[in-house]
Order: C-alpha cells, then structure tokens, then sequence
C-alpha cells in the first residue's frame, strides 16, 4: 500500500489551482503567462489543463470571476446596513481587507491589476469590470439616495458626487494595494476618508 501511495498523482484542488493561475496572471500578465507555465504552476500536463478549465483564457475568466466577485458581495453586504454612514465605511474598510487578504489564500486585487488590460480571452475583461462596478455604483447611489429620502442626510446632498467621491477613494485604494502599500495604511487612509466624508455630511449648510 506504502508504495502505491507513493507514486500516486495529488489530488485535483479547483479552488487551489484557480488561485495560483489567478497569482501568475497578476505577476506576469495575460500574454505573458504560457499554457506550459500554468500546467507547471499548478502540477497538471497541458491536457489535463484544458481537460478541466477549457484553455487558459477559460482559465483565466474563471480566475477574473472568482476573485472580482467579492468585490460585488462587499458592496452589497454594506448597502444592506441601516446607517448610511456604517454603509460607507464598510464599503471601504471591508474592500481593503479583501485587497490585502493574504497571498497564501488571495492573488492580489485583479481589479486594478494590469493584467485586466492585457487579456485577449473569451472573457470581455473591460466590458465585465465596466459592469461590475456600474452595478456596485449603482448600488450605492440607490441607498444614499435612499438616506436623502429618510433624513440621514441632509436634504442637498448631491447623491451622484457622494457616490462618485466613495468610488474614487475605493479604486485610489485598490491600487495602492497593488503597490504593497501595508494593510493598516490602507485602513487608515479609509478611515480618515470616511471621518472627512460624514463630517462634511453633518456640518450644517451655508
């Protein structure tokens, strides 16, 4: 038994084998990661690649997929909170852990990446992250929106402007996560952005 266990393949990890194909991506960019670097990378032949994922650009939409789609889940998670303000804060704060998971569990944040603008794969890279932050813009301005209509905020907010100042901090932050800027720095510039943001919110008008 000893030495039929010792010659046996290891066992096929899905999750596992999308995030190192996710970690080459990042590193070296669409066109620059092989067929023959992913099957090395993941300890499969090329067959057994395109026997599980289709081809590396099947791969690679389902890498696109795995990891961007939290993304969607942080924003709808915190829309759902009562407070504006616990909205905006989560939005922000949660997005920073995700950035910075760590690399034994997380490639790094693909949705700043530059290997989401090198990629000639059946995944339409720029349409699918157009989407997948007009849904999750989208999805903001519907609940300050709804914070106006309520009273948490006050009757002149410009509904559109907040959520456009939300986004610009949120993808400032993605891409200094992609710069190895420490998990706490981020926070803390989330954080601060967030204080400045509901301060203006609640000083009284002009």
């Amino acid at each position: 038994m000893t030495e039929r266990n010792r010659g046996r393949p290891r066992a096929f990890d899905r999750d596992r084998a999308v995030l190192d194909a996710a970690r080459l991506f990042w590193r070296r960019g669409y066109s620059g990661t092989s067929t023959r670097a992913l099957a090395a990378a993941l300890g499969l032949s090329t067959s057994s690649l395109y026997a599980a994922f289709g081809s590396k650009a099947g791969l690679f939409e389902e890498a696109v997929r795995t990891y961007a789609e939290r993304y969607r889940e942080i924003y709808r998670q915190a829309v759902a909170a009562k407070d504006i303000r616990t909205v905006i804060e989560r939005v922000l704060t949660d997005s920073v852990h995700e950035f910075t998971r760590p690399s034994a569990t997380h490639p790094g944040c693909l949705i700043s990446s530059a290997v989401m603008t090198d990629s000639a794969s059946t995944l339409d890279t720029g349409a699918y992250l157009a989407e997948l932050h007009s849904s999750n813009e989208r999805a903001l301005l519907v609940r300050i929106e709804r914070a106006i209509r309520d009273g948490q905020l006050t009757a002149g907010t410009d509904a559109v402007a907040l959520t456009g100042l939300v986004q610009s901090v949120w993808h400032g932050l993605s891409a200094r996560s992609n710069a190895d800027t420490p998990r706490e720095d981020l926070l803390a510039t989330a954080r601060l952005a967030h204080q400045l943001i509901c301060r203006q919110l609640t000083s009284p008008t002009s």
